[in-house]
Formats: C-alpha cells, sequence, structure tokens
C-alpha cells in the first residue's frame, strides 16, 4: 500500500472497508487512493489539504506527490503558498524579463530549481518548487546580494521549461551578440536586412524546428522580448527567446525571404520561400499579421516529401483504406474529406490525388494555396485580389475536359453547387467540408441549398478524421484505467484489453508523445443509405442505417488503436468523443 493511503487509514480518514471493497474488484493497490477520490469517500480537495498539513509538519517532502499522477501539482502548491502566505505564479502566463537570468550562472537556478521572476529598487522575486528549502533560499538571496529575496511557488515543469529556454538561449548567445554588433555597425535598414548574421539565425529556428518535427513556427514579439514557438504534434512549445531588439531585421529578413513588403506593417501578408534543410528542400507557406507590439509571423513547413504519403502510411487502417480506395475508384461521383482545421484534411487528399494520378487521366486542381506542387497533375491556385475564386476557377476547369477534379475546400453553395453538378456528368470530385463526423456533411451540403435528390445521386464517400498523437515508443509503459473510463468504453473493449501510455523521457520532451497519425470513419454511400438521403431522413436514421451497412465511427476507430497501443485512450477522449 502507498504510503499516503496508509497514512490516511491510521488517521481515520478513510476506511479500511472502503480499501478493502476496491482490492476485491481487483484494483491495483497503487491506484485505491485515486478510486476513493473518484468514488467520492475523500474529495479531492480534502486529500490535497491533508497533503499540505504533513508538508508544512515536516512528515513528507513535496516530492511525494511525484508518484500520485492524478494528484495535481499546481492544486498542492496553490494550497501550499495559503498556508504559508507566500504567492503562486502561472510562469505561462507572464511575460518574462530574461535580462535577470542572465546576471546569475544558470548551473545555480538548476542546482536549486529556481528562477528569478520580478525586481524593484528592494525585492527580487524568485520562484521555487519547494518552498521549504532554506538552503537553496539561502544560496539565491547570496546571489543576489544588493536585494531581498522574496519566496514565490511555481510547478517543477515550468520552472524546469522555463531554465530549458534559458539553456536554449545560452546556447545561442553568441549568434545573438554577432547579431546585435552588426546591427550597432550598420547605419541603413537594407544593410541591416543584408546582415549575414540574421540569416544564420534564421537557420538556426528553422533547422531546430525541423529537427523536432514542428509543422509550424511562430515568431511573435511581446512588450519584453521576442518569443519563437514551434507546433509539434498538434501543441505549441516554445523554442527560443531572443531580447526585442532581434525581432526587427529578423521579421524584415523573413519578408524579404518571401518576397513581402517590409515597409508595410499595417496590413495582413502572404507569401512562400524554399531553402535546402540538410538534404531535404523545404517550402515555407508564411503569414504576417500586425499585432500590438508588432507582427505575428507563422510559417507552415512544407515538407514536399508529405505529398507523397500512401494513405495507408499516413495511419488509415486497412478497413478504411479499402473503402476510401473503393470510392476514388468509381467512375464519377463527388468524395469528402470532412474535419475541423488542422486534422489533416490536405494531406489526405494529396494522397488521394497520388492514388489517382496517371498519364491516361486530365487531373486539375483547385486550391487556396496549392501547398504541394505534383507532377501529371495541373494546379490552380485560386487569387481572390483578382476575381479568380474557387466558383469561377471551377466553371473554367470544366472547360479543360478533365477527368478528375481536387478542390482544396467547399466554401459556399456556388462551389457546392457547380462541384456536384460535376460530379452527376461524369466526372470524380474530391474535396474537403468542415463538419466534425461523416453523417453531418449530408445536411449540412443541405443547409448549403442543394437539393437532396442531387446530393444522394452524387455522393459516392465521405470521410471524418482526426489526428492523434503517438505514444512515445521509448518510453511506453502499460497504463491502468480509472473504473470511470473503463465504464465509458466497456462495450466496445475485449475483457483482457490492455492500455499503454508514454511516462515521458528525453527523446519526446517528456510529453510521452512522439508523432501523429489519422483516426478516421468512412461513410460508403450504399443504395440503401442514397435512398434515405434522397428522402430527406434524419441524421439518426441514417446512422443507423449506415451501422447496419458495416459503418464504423470515429470512437470505434479510436479506441482500436488505443487497443493497438499506438495511441492512448486519454488523447481518443479528448480528440474523438463528441
Amino acid at each position: 500500500m502507498d504510503r499516503i493511503t496508509t497514512d490516511l487509514l491510521a488517521n481515520g480518514s478513510i476506511m479500511k472497508g472502503q480499501v478493502e471493497r476496491l482490492l476485491a474488484k481487483g484494483i491495483d493497490e497503487s491506484l485505491v487512493l485515486r478510486d476513493i477520490t473518484l468514488s467520492g469517500f475523500m474529495t479531492m480537495d480534502r486529500l490535497i489539504r491533508f497533503i499540505v498539513q504533513q508538508i508544512q509538519d515536516g512528515v513528507y517532502a513535496l516530492s511525494i506527490i511525484d508518484d500520485y499522477d492524478y494528484i495535481e501539482e499546481k492544486d498542492v502548491l496553490i494550497q501550499l503558498a495559503n498556508v504559508l502566505d507566500l504567492t503562486f505564479l502561472d510562469l505561462d502566463s507572464m511575460d518574462m524579463d530574461y535580462k535577470l537570468t542572465s546576471k546569475v550562472p544558470l548551473a545555480q537556478l538548476q542546482k536549486y530549481h529556481a528562477i528569478p521572476v520580478f525586481i524593484d529598487d528592494m525585492y527580487i522575486t524568485i520562484a521555487f518548487n519547494d518552498p521549504l528549502n532554506i538552503d537553496a533560499q539561502e544560496s539565491i538571496q547570496r546571489l543576489f546580494p544588493k536585494k531581498l529575496v522574496r519566496t514565490a511557488l511555481s510547478t517543477k515543469k515550468q520552472i524546469s521549461s522555463y531554465l530549458h529556454k534559458i539553456a536554449l538561449k545560452d546556447s545561442v548567445k553568441d549568434l545573438v551578440k554577432k547579431v546585435k554588433d552588426e546591427l550597432n555597425s550598420i547605419n541603413s535598414i537594407e544593410e541591416q536586412q543584408e546582415a549575414s548574421s540574421i540569416l544564420l539565425l534564421i537557420d538556426v529556428i528553422l533547422k531546430t524546428s525541423i529537427h523536432n518535427r514542428a509543422s509550424d513556427i511562430h515568431i511573435e514579439p511581446t512588450e519584453k522580448n521576442c518569443v519563437v514557438r514551434a507546433r509539434i504534434d498538434g501543441k505549441l512549445v516554445e523554442t527560443f527567446i531572443f531580447e526585442q531588439e532581434i525581432y526587427p531585421p529578423l521579421a524584415s529578413r523573413l519578408k524579404l525571404l518571401a518576397n513581402l513588403d517590409i515597409a508595410e506593417r499595417r496590413k495582413a501578408q502572404d507569401g512562400r520561400f524554399s531553402t535546402a534543410i540538410g538534404s531535404n528542400e523545404y517550402d515555407f507557406r508564411i503569414s504576417v499579421l500586425p499585432i500590438l507590439y508588432g507582427e505575428s509571423i507563422v510559417m507552415r513547413v512544407l515538407d514536399k516529401e508529405k505529398a507523397l504519403v500512401k494513405l495507408e502510411d499516413a495511419g488509415m487502417d486497412s478497413t478504411s483504406y479499402q473503402k476510401f480506395i473503393r470510392g476514388l475508384q468509381s467512375p464519377h461521383g463527388i468524395i469528402l474529406v470532412t474535419g475541423p482545421t488542422g486534422s489533416g484534411k490536405t494531406t489526405t487528399l494529396y494522397g488521394a490525388l497520388n492514388e489517382l494520378r496517371n498519364v491516361e487521366d486530365k487531373i486539375i486542381t483547385v486550391e487556396d494555396p496549392v501547398e504541394y506542387r505534383m507532377n501529371l497533375i495541373q494546379q490552380v491556385q485560386v487569387n481572390a485580389k483578382i476575381g479568380l475564386s474557387f466558383a469561377d476557377a471551377l466553371r473554367s476547369i470544366l472547360r479543360q475536359d478533365p477527368d478528375k477534379i481536387m478542390i482544396g475546400e467547399i466554401r459556399d453553395h456556388e462551389t457546392l453547387e457547380i462541384a456536384i453538378k460535376a460530379a452527376l456528368t461524369g466526372h470524380m470530385v474530391i474535396s474537403t467540408l468542415h463538419t466534425n463526423d461523416a453523417i453531418s456533411s449530408i445536411p449540412r451540403m443541405a443547409d448549403m441549398g442543394i437539393e437532396h435528390y442531387l446530393i444522394s445521386g452524387a455522393l459516392v464517400a465521405i470521410q471524418a478524421q482526426r489526428l492523434v498523437r503517438k505514444i512515445c515508443k521509448h518510453c511506453k509503459v502499460e497504463e491502468k484505467l480509472s473504473p470511470t473510463v473503463i465504464e465509458e468504453i466497456h462495450s466496445i473493449i475485449p475483457e483482457s484489453a490492455k492500455f499503454y501510455k508514454g511516462s515521458g523521457c528525453k527523446e519526446c520532451g517528456d510529453s510521452g508523445y512522439m508523432g501523429r497519425e489519422m483516426i478516421c470513419e468512412v461513410l460508403t454511400i450504399t443504395d440503401a443509405l442514397s435512398t434515405l438521403i434522397a428522402k430527406g431522413a434524419s441524421k439518426d436514421t441514417m446512422l443507423t442505417q449506415a451501422k447496419k451497412d458495416g459503418f464504423i465511427d470515429l470512437f470505434q476507430n479510436g479506441v482500436q488503436k488505443a487497443l493497438d497501443g499506438i495511441t492512448t485512450i486519454e488523447e481518443i477522449l479528448k480528440v474523438a468523443k463528441g
């Protein structure tokens, strides 16, 4: 039995009978306390108050909560701060002044797990993880002899994260100094933009982001800093922090690379540029948006190899793959790929184009913008400024004698109407639509003003998809699910089901995840379903018929991926449970 449960039993806070009942159900000893809080025998608030009292009395060290992943460190620290009359700081919500950290050795801050946050005439506020470590406070005080140290609390994860950012900042310290020296020795703006050190800095940012498997790079000015963040496996992670003065030449140089107007800072601009990183050629689609402290710059990383990915390699299971390929092999009709922004729809469209492209067929796409350039395919880029909308491009495409048409996104009635007519007149059309699941696309098209009989005649298949994070294979361990989660999924899992999670390691940056994979549902339009669509049947009626025809929904597909040890149940519940 774990220590906290044993102590709670000893002081009568929980009953022996409660523990025995849980153990009789086969609950792991290490999870008894979690299930006691879930069942309401003891609230989490009461448990945290008990732990804080024990820490205050010197019975427990703060590190005891590391063994209980269901007890939030933040909640314990907030309660501890209240008791000790200290301040709890959420470091992520602050614009940190990194000049403070440059005044002390990083090794000392790492040793004592502390970070300076504020400074005024008398005090320096230091965020510690353990407020009862007096040795650490005295040692940090010696680093700031002219100030009084004011202790604040913050979570271990946040302090570690910011110390890591400082270490990264130190790693490019020489390059940043070179940039500053170059800027100080140059007077004209033109020469500043040509400064070689800025190009080297951009190269470091791009290389680091791509090495970390980033899909997007965000460069954002704040009041005190210039922050670089990368979207890794769908989540933003801060990679670099620079002084504010580095931002203007960095922004100007990136705009020059993308052929944007460097003098224009009041309007949004879009562009793209290409560069070689290692042995691979990458395209970067850049978007510049005016914000309070300058311009937010976002670069989408377009890896040309991703355009050539096969659908089964993107994580489509064999059953869904066979259904989707059967749809693509239809001589005419419309196939839709649906899902929210960032669910991998574009990658699926390009995967479908890879399956379709050949010398015999004329394939034309209309996109906004064209992300990947492909051989044997004629690609049209929408340009609203000159009046070339999706609908205008589509009308012209139909006069080009196409066999197959890909429309980047159906946004309005006019585009949908032309796409449906093209599908009904002998063309294969594939496109995307923003809906949460496959079946919702049918009422959505009706809402956009298309008659039910036209929808039923044109539709071949609809795929809905999401991206889920994959468990890091370097730290994969078996996971014990809580009774409430098991209750939610028990009807679709076998008795002896095993689930896994990532415990966190240096390979995955302690996230427990590495890479992403698709989960999907493919709705094939059978004759029976087509009849219901033509009659304008309700969504529930259509779903019932689809399940009779063998339809497997997104959630079931995701649970199967969790059973296969690819992802976690937590990720599936977050992404696919509607």
